[in-house]
Parts: C-alpha cells; sequence; structure tokens
C-alpha cells in the first residue's frame, strides 16, 4: 500500500506539473493534482514510518477507509454516467444547435471550444436547415463574449450569420440552457447540445431538467492529455449540478 500510494503520489505531481508548464489550462482546477500527489506520498510516507497506526486511533483510521472506499465508488460510478455521453450524436433535420461556451482567448477559441463548434460546423454543413444559438457570456479573463467568438468562428467558416443566434449573458451550464431557451420553443423544437464529450451527460441532462423535451447530445471531443484533469472535475460538476437540483 505504501509504494501504491508513493507512485500515485508522484504520478499526480507529474500530471500537475505538465498542465502547469507544457499545456494550456483554462482554469486552476488542475492544482487539485497537486494536492492529491502531495497527500499520497504523506500518507506513504506516515505509513512507513509507523506515525499512522502510533498517531492516530483506530476509530479514525477505520472511518478514514469507509470514506474513501464511499468516495471511490461514487467517483466510478458518476464516471461511468459521464462516459456514456462519449459516444452522443443526434439525427438530421434538428431544429437547433446550442453550442455550449468555453474559454475566448485573444487569439481565438480555446481548443476546447474549437472541438465543440468544429462539431457543430460539421453538422450544420450536412443539415442546411438547422440553426445554431451560440451560449456564453465573458468572463473577467475574456476580452469579448464567449458568444461573440464562437458568432466570429462559425461566420469565418463559411456558416450564414443568419442562421446564428447569440446568448451572451450565461455564465455556466444552468445558465447556458435556460437562457438559450428564449430562442426557441423547448416543448415542441428538436435540439442537439453540443459539447465536449465529458461535459456531454451533464448537459443533457440540464437540459431535460430545464424543459427540453426533445433534446440529443451532440459529443464532440476533448483535449487528450486534458482529459482526465477535464473528467475528475466534470465528476464534481455533475455531483454539484445534482445536489443543487439542475439535473
Amino acid at each position: 500500500m505504501q509504494m501504491v500510494l508513493l507512485i500515485f503520489g508522484i504520478l499526480c505531481l507529474a500530471y500537475f506539473f505538465c498542465i502547469a508548464f507544457f499545456v494550456g489550462h483554462g482554469t486552476n482546477f488542475y492544482f487539485i493534482w497537486l494536492l492529491l500527489g502531495c497527500g499520497s506520498i504523506l500518507l506513504s510516507i506516515l505509513l512507513r514510518k509507523g506515525i499512522w497506526e502510533e498517531r492516530f486511533p483506530i476509530w479514525f483510521r477505520r472511518m478514514f477507509i469507509i470514506l474513501v472506499c464511499i468516495g471511490t465508488g461514487l467517483f466510478l460510478l458518476v464516471e461511468g454516467f459521464i462516459i456514456s455521453g462519449f459516444s452522443k450524436s443526434a439525427p438530421k433535420g434538428l431544429d437547433y444547435l446550442v453550442v455550449l461556451g468555453a474559454q475566448m482567448k485573444t487569439s481565438g477559441p480555446s481548443k476546447a471550444l474549437q472541438y465543440r463548434l468544429d462539431a457543430a460546423i460539421d453538422y450544420l454543413a450536412e443539415n442546411p436547415g438547422t440553426c445554431v444559438i451560440v451560449s456564453g457570456g465573458q468572463g473577467s479573463d475574456e476580452h469579448i463574449s464567449e458568444a461573440q467568438g464562437m458568432y466570429d468562428y462559425l461566420v469565418s467558416k463559411g456558416i450564414s450569420e443568419t442562421r446564428i443566434q447569440k446568448e451572451d449573458q450565461s455564465k455556466n451550464t444552468f445558465q447556458n440552457l435556460t437562457f438559450s431557451a428564449e430562442y426557441l420553443n423547448k416543448e415542441t423544437d428538436s435540439v442537439g447540445v453540443v459539447s465536449n464529450n465529458f461535459h456531454v451527460f451533464r448537459a443533457v441532462k440540464i437540459a431535460q431538467k430545464a424543459g427540453y423535451q426533445n433534446v440529443h447530445g451532440i459529443a464532440a471531443k476533448g483535449e487528450p492529455f486534458l482529459q482526465l484533469n477535464n473528467m475528475m472535475r466534470e465528476f464534481l460538476g455533475v455531483m454539484k449540478d445534482f445536489l443543487m437540483g439542475n439535473m
């Protein structure tokens, strides 16, 4: 167990430093790998030196193990639901697509957002009768709203301006889908929600809870190296929205 914890901690720290120094990142969530790495290595040291058994009462150690087991089981269950959204696609001829926002950089859409937009472009090219709603407000670190950046990108790729609606007030997935509903009829219109694969499960569940009667997920790919980080973050997102009654 000591060696397993040590190796896990080293891998977490290596992943953290790779994200911090070599890979672009939109949020500071990746610091969780620093915490996990340091915590695992510390526990490994405590076990090796016998401090864990000597200094911590047995009830505490048992409670810790029980909580870790419950947490691990819950994590694996939720990750299974998240993975179920990876292969989602939509039938032809939808009335609308809703492209969920992600970080806009001064150079253009972030990689994650570009993947979403490219998936939307592929669908729009094959379904000329489908309109698209680009949804996302302006964050404190963004020079324009995500909706405006997405609009500009779609137009630059040949999508007609008349097919695009901008929803530029939302700050999270729940608001994305709630505010976008003002541009369509969620009871009768068929809608495809476009997001990265790790985000599709939660997005569709939120849309259904918000009253969308005919909604489909469209899974764009995720950034390969950041997929593990995004999956961890999405676990917390699912738990938050579930507890808040958003899905």
